[in-house]
């Protein structure tokens, strides 16, 4: 799977795709990150990507060529199943979107900055628009690295153990059930007892009782 993901600050990105389970997927070839610096397609000699908004108001606001140069450029070279751009007025980011997308194979992730991108790269390019919550940040170099971890560490060969993602929580609609490890028990707090038992089926009981507890008590909302 490759994500091509456009930014003005490329250096952004450079910690969070060179460590832990994002490194391994790049090593092993599962996964391909480039990331795009959008002042290499600006048009003029100052390599400014942003303009004055028509009608006036506070801020600057990314402008179409730059964008529209490099995703015409990437879309020249291989076929792209989405382009995506990181947006606080998108759907917001959950498992089933990061599951949708895990399956995919090329993906292109646009990082706004300022008071955003020209309405008409949204209109012409983007085919999805993707919220990690109800904020504003800088800019949308933090919002596709989640994107990415997300969905990267769903694809087959990513994890050590294939099972992981699966019992992660939200994908059963679930929060997880507590975990533990060793000790057995730690200043006068003891692991539950069915834990310990060897008993695989009241184990998973026990799992999805707490699972519903916790989802009961902190995201009701999940179970609607």
């Amino acid at each position: 799977m490759r994500f091509d993901i456009i930014s003005v600050l490329p250096d952004l990105l450079t910690s969070p795709f060179a460590h832990s389970i994002l490194q391994r997927a790049q090593k092993k070839g599962i996964a391909e990150i480039v990331v795009h610096n959008l002042r290499d397609y600006a048009t003029n000699k100052q390599k400014s990507v942003d303009d004055y908004p028509y009608g006036g108001g506070s801020g600057m606001v990314m402008s179409i060529e730059p964008f529209a140069s490099c995703i015409e450029k990437l879309q020249a070279e291989r076929t792209y199943d989405e382009i995506i751009f990181m947006s606080p007025d998108g759907l917001t980011l959950n498992q089933t979107m990061a599951n949708e997308l895990s399956i995919k194979e090329n993906i292109i992730i646009l990082c706004g900055h300022y008071k955003g991108i020209d309405q008409r790269i949204r209109d012409i390019y983007v085919t999805r628009e993707i919220s990690i919550g109800d904020y504003v940040l800088s800019g949308g170099e933090l919002p596709a690295a989640v994107l990415v971890d997300a969905v990267t560490r769903l694809i087959p060969g990513v994890l050590n153990d294939e099972t992981s993602a699966l019992s992660d929580s939200f994908q059963g609609e679930l929060l997880d059930a507590p975990i533990y490890t060793r000790p057995a028990e730690w200043r006068g707090h003891k692991v539950p007892e069915v834990l310990l038992s060897g008993h695989e089926a009241k184990i998973n009981e026990w799992r999805h009782e707490e699972a519903l507890k916790r989802t009961e008590q902190r995201r009701p909302d999940l179970l609607k």
